[in-house]
């Protein structure tokens, strides 16, 4: 068959595009090659795949600032990414648009340890912030899975949590302050080194933004003094729903461990063909761990043990040592990493009222019988974010759209018991059509409208967490309005 013949006119676009960003920028920060773009053209939700028009790796603001400046005068839509890790496809590029990726950003700009901040660049990663301030006596609290590679600039953009979040919070309250840039190329500073900014409540319209509003080149981010010291326990039980019941009574109790992990038997199985952390083989397990004093632990560990014998575990586990410790919590954080191993699998992201954990694993079990695809739960059951991994065959014609519907049903279920559709891993293109089950119509309008305000021509992440045909239709007015 012979190929269409390229289109002078998007070849001259891209060319001239090209060239003025290649003006704007440093040797080596263009990447236009089609072999090289293919690098960009999915993020970790990769059964989605598109190359951009290019790449462009920015060195400083100021680098950013010049990228969208041009970009806006061009009309070409920017698509911002951190470090790709995005489960949600919320760094999927559109074939027109440019890559803005803030990987070269990873520079620590100021440490304040008399008022708990330190400020870096949006490129950096997460585990790394910890890195720079632990030898003092510091970290920084949010901890998604993914966070040695995970950076700063997405875990802003979709406001990411982690294990140890039902302590300390997700990202927006560990966000005092970022700096950045507009779609015309402004560079604006909201918040800052305090606790809160007069005046509207931008930061938290920023956070969980996904790229939709600007480009974070830089972020002032909260550190607190090291726990004296903590101690997890591990619990197993033969029932998901038992599982569930302990940890809506931990809560109910008032007691607030740092993290509440759950595992269930696929998870289970996997972790300890992997990693072999010496887990038992149950139904379902909990890794719960609580810091403070030695007198405070061990009064914490008395009320979590009391309530989980109540359900009759068929074991708990209590470190005894630092190595102990580390075992207990070796299988969770290889949980994904395992999974991957003996299947593909799509990796959710719902947020439930923990009171209902019993009944919505009761449920996704069913689903997965009536959809005939397995299902591994590892999530965040303090603050009842689910995560649950549904396993399919990627080469089999169906199993892909099968998989999506049944991810459908288990978020659609998520908003049906009082959650919403995404914890810390974003909307995206994943979840983007679901938006009218947990919005109304005025809802999404009052959604976009801020989204006029500081993006009016809609070319930040285009396609992304409005409905499509919503979006289009949005994008194409704001085209004819201009």
């Amino acid at each position: 068959m012979e190929m269409p013949k390229p289109n002078p006119d998007v070849l001259s676009k891209k060319d001239r595009i090209v060239s003025r960003l290649q003006d704007a920028l440093q040797n080596g920060a263009v990447i236009h090659d089609e072999a090289e773009t293919r690098a960009y053209e999915c993020d970790a939700l990769s059964a989605y795949r598109c190359p951009p028009l290019c790449a462009v790796l920015p060195s400083s603001t100021e680098e950013v600032s010049a990228i969208l400046r041009i970009c806006h005068e061009e009309g070409v839509p920017v698509v911002p990414r951190g470090s790709g890790t995005s489960l949600a496809g919320g760094a999927l590029p559109t074939a027109d648009a440019v890559i803005l990726g803030v990987a070269r950003l990873n520079s620590v700009l100021e440490t304040d340890y008399p008022n708990r901040f330190i400020r870096v660049q949006s490129g950096r990663t997460n585990l790394s912030v910890t890195g720079a301030v632990e030898t003092d006596g510091f970290f920084y609290a949010p901890d998604p899975s993914s966070q040695l590679a995970c950076a700063i600039a997405g875990n802003i953009g979709m406001n990411s949590g982690g294990a140890h979040c039902l302590k300390y919070g997700v990202t927006t309250n560990n966000l005092l302050g970022v700096t950045m840039v507009m779609m015309d190329g402004t560079i604006i500073e909201v918040g800052g080194a305090h606790m809160d900014a007069g005046g509207l409540d931008l930061l938290g319209v920023i956070c969980g933004s996904e790229g939709q509003l600007g480009v974070v080149t830089e972020a002032t981010l909260r550190i607190l003094p090291k726990p004296e010291g903590a101690r997890p326990v591990l619990i197993g039980y033969d029932s998901n729903e038992v599982a569930g019941e302990c940890v809506s009574d931990i809560i109910k109790a008032g007691v607030l461990p740092v993290a509440i992990e759950f595992m269930d038997r696929p998870c289970i199985e996997a972790t300890e063909a992997f990693a072999k952390a010496g887990y038992p083989m149950c139904e379902s397990l909990l890794i719960i761990e609580v810091e403070g004093s030695p007198a405070e632990i061990d009064e914490q560990l008395a009320m979590i043990k009391e309530i989980a014998q109540r359900h009759n575990p068929v074991e708990l586990r209590e470190a005894q040592d630092a190595d102990e410790a580390a075992r207990i919590w070796l299988g969770r954080k290889s949980a994904f990493g395992a999974m991957g191993q003996i299947n593909d699998y799509m990796c959710l992201d719902g947020t439930i009222p923990v009171s209902e954990l019993p009944y919505v694993l009761r449920r996704i079990g069913e689903m997965s019988k009536e959809y005939g695809l397995g299902v591994g739960n590892v999530f965040h059951a303090g603050d009842g974010n689910m995560h649950p991994l549904i396993l399919y065959n990627a080469n089999k014609p169906g199993d892909l759209e099968l998989c999506e519907a049944f991810g459908a049903d288990i978020l659609k279920l998520c908003v049906e018991v009082g959650g919403c559709l995404t914890g810390e891993h974003g909307v995206g293109i994943e979840k983007r059509d679901l938006m009218t089950v947990q919005f109304s119509p005025e809802d999404l309008e009052a959604q976009m409208r801020v989204k006029d305000v500081f993006d009016p021509g809609w070319l930040l992440n285009p396609a992304k967490v409005f409905p499509l045909a919503t979006s289009e239709a949005r994008r194409a007015q704001t085209g004819e309005a201009a």
